[in-house]
This record gives C-alpha cells, sequence and structure tokens, in this order.
C-alpha cells in the first residue's frame, strides 16, 4: 500500500474498527470490511495502484485505483466487481456528468449506476425482481463503494459540501443491471458497459389497468411531469430515465412501439402547461436570466427535455405491473464507458 493512503492499527473486534472508521469520518454509518493491506491487493490484482483517473469534485483529492480499492473492501465488494467501480468513476469524472454540480447540489440526487452485457450477469449484478434493493450483494456494494468514494476521495459529506437539503436512500446505493432478457428492443448500451446517471430516487408507476401502449405510457407521462420536479424545460441538460417493468414493456412492445417511439411518446406528453409551472417549483428563481421565463403562453407546454433522445428508456425488474421514472438533477448527463476502457 502506498504512503498516500493512511495506516492505523486497531482492535480486530467489529465494534473498534466501525467505531474508528466513523470518529474519522471514513464511512457511511454501516459496518465496514477493514481495508488490510492483504485485501486491498486482492481488490486491486494486477492493477497499478497509483494510476489516476484524475482529481475529483468537491474537494479534488486524487482518484487513484489504490483509494478506488480501499473503498470497494469497505463496502464489502469481491475483487471481481472492481471493473464496474472503475469504470463507473471514469464515467462519473467525464465533465458531461457535472460531478461537482452532482455533488454539492440542495437536489437529492446520486449517481445510479447501470451495468450493461454479460459481465454483469457472470458477477451476480441483479436486474430482476427488487432490482433497486435491497438483498443482492453486487448491487448493494458496488453501489455502496461508490458512495464511499464520492464521501472519502471526494470530499462530499453531509451538510459540508453535499448540500443536498434532505439526502436520499439512494445515496447509500445505487446500482442496478439492466434485464436485457425482457427487453423488447434489446439492451441501451450494446457490450460490456457501465452508464452512470445523476438521477433522484425512482419514482413508481403503478399502472394494472392499462392493456395499451398509450394508457402506460400516459401514466409513465403523467407521474414524469410533476410541478417539483427538477426536470425543467429551461435547462438543455435535462434527461429523463424510464425504467420499464418487463410487465409494461412487453404491453407497449405487442402494440408495435419502437424504443424510439416510447422516446417521442414521453417526450410529447410528459408536459405541464405554463399556467401551472408559473405556481412554484423552480420557475421565477430570482437568479434566472430573462431568456428563461421569456415563454408567455399561459396554455402552452413546453418539453421536460431538449430532445426525445434525451428520454432514456431501460427494462429492469420482474413480474408485477409497476415502473419507475427517474428524473436527473437538470445540470448533469448520462454517460457510458466500457468495462475494458475502465480496467
Amino acid at each position: 500500500m502506498s504512503t498516500a493512503l493512511r495506516l492505523i492499527e486497531v482492535d480486530d473486534a467489529p465494534e473498534a474498527v466501525l467505531e474508528a472508521f466513523v470518529a474519522r469520518e471514513w464511512c457511511d454509518g454501516l459496518p465496514i470490511v477493514p481495508p488490510t493491506e492483504d485485501r486491498v491487493q486482492a481488490m486491486l490484482g494486477d492493477a497499478d495502484p497509483e494510476r489516476t483517473l484524475g482529481a475529483m469534485p468537491p474537494l479534488w483529492r486524487m482518484a487513484t485505483l489504490e483509494a478506488l480499492a480501499v473503498n470497494a473492501v469497505m463496502a464489502g465488494c469481491r475483487p471481481e466487481y472492481f471493473p464496474v467501480i472503475v469504470a463507473a468513476v471514469d464515467a462519473m469524472q467525464d465533465p458531461a456528468f457535472n460531478l461537482y454540480g452532482v455533488q454539492a447540489t440542495t437536489h437529492p440526487v446520486a449517481p445510479l449506476v447501470i451495468v450493461h452485457g454479460a459481465y454483469g450477469r457472470r458477477i451476480g449484478l441483479h436486474s430482476g425482481s427488487g432490482c433497486f434493493g435491497p438483498g443482492f450483494r453486487a448491487n448493494a456494494t458496488i453501489g455502496r463503494a461508490l458512495r464511499l468514494i464520492l464521501m472519502n476521495v471526494g470530499g462530499a459529506w453531509p451538510g459540508r459540501h453535499d448540500m443536498a437539503t434532505q439526502g436520499s436512500p439512494a445515496k447509500f446505493s445505487y446500482c442496478i443491471a439492466e434485464n436485457e432478457e425482457a427487453s423488447p428492443w434489446g439492451p441501451l448500451r450494446d457490450g460490456d458497459t457501465v452508464t452512470v446517471y445523476g438521477g433522484e430516487g425512482p419514482h413508481n408507476v403503478n399502472d394494472h389497468a392499462s392493456t395499451t401502449a398509450s394508457g402506460i405510457l400516459s401514466t409513465v407521462s403523467h407521474t414524469a411531469a410533476t410541478l417539483g420536479s427538477n426536470v425543467g424545460w429551461y435547462f438543455a441538460q435535462s434527461q429523463l430515465l424510464i425504467v420499464l417493468g418487463p410487465e409494461h414493456a412487453r404491453t407497449i412492445a405487442a402494440d408495435g412501439l419502437t424504443r424510439a417511439d416510447v422516446q417521442r411518446f414521453v417526450y410529447e406528453h410528459a408536459r405541464l402547461p405554463l399556467a401551472t409551472l408559473k405556481l412554484g417549483g423552480m420557475w421565477g428563481m430570482h437568479d434566472w436570466p430573462a431568456w428563461m421565463m421569456a415563454l408567455r403562453d399561459d396554455e402552452a407546454r413546453p418539453p421536460q427535455v431538449p430532445s426525445p433522445d434525451d428520454v432514456l428508456v431501460v427494462v429492469a425488474g420482474g413480474a408485477g405491473k409497476h415502473s419507475s421514472v427517474v428524473p436527473n438533477t437538470c445540470f448533469s448527463r448520462a454517460v457510458s464507458r466500457s468495462l475494458r476502457a475502465g480496467a
């Protein structure tokens, strides 16, 4: 282990380890696996511990592979999970993701990690019933490792650099696999790939009655269009993630709709009239430039996102007529990385 990381000695009792890490603000409050030199080395494998993925905001500490491995051990990850963690951090460091904004905003946003491809299935990443958790080690520990990295390397602690007003359970762990076998349209991204998306916790879409694509997608669109949403037509970076349950996806596809058709439908229908938008939410914030409030027709229904391509559609989950809408934080865009590129 490099001298850049601090070595401490504590009693090997689990309670003593937890107390030591909590006292030093090195963990999320949950029990951790002690990151001994042997465990960190096993996590790294043949990877160069000094390799860095750049300075991580908001405190701009260097995201070395060794630092990532330490946090992955603490979170309870297996070594085979590490390529996913490296690829996800690499994606979050892309300027388009705007990690500084995601880390520091008052909005309860968290990086949702979506894993595509066969590698995720081989390591046990879950894409079926209850995929948002709990109960699945790979999902839970990969998501938790990333949160520990965001705290310990990036330095975003609640009320200190992470200014989320209320936070979110998604900030503990937020990782799923795409249920590619259940998708009528194939995967969102080809091959062994990781996508990070700065999103709120999932908003449930309950539709047990609709038997047509238009019925289900109208419910999805209505769930997405809310006055309190951080997504807004005035932000050029806004995106919207739709996570369709397999039953809803099958019904939609049976009516002949493609993924592009779903994107277009939600883009056109997830809207509120300007008169409603002006009631509250984010309308009229004092520091907005004038062009953001240039629209005058109260009957106009501006789109939430710039284009249909900004509605991302994946299939995940198991049996049941439920789906999810995951709004983003309006200034962050989803970024994907190949697992090979992040290795």
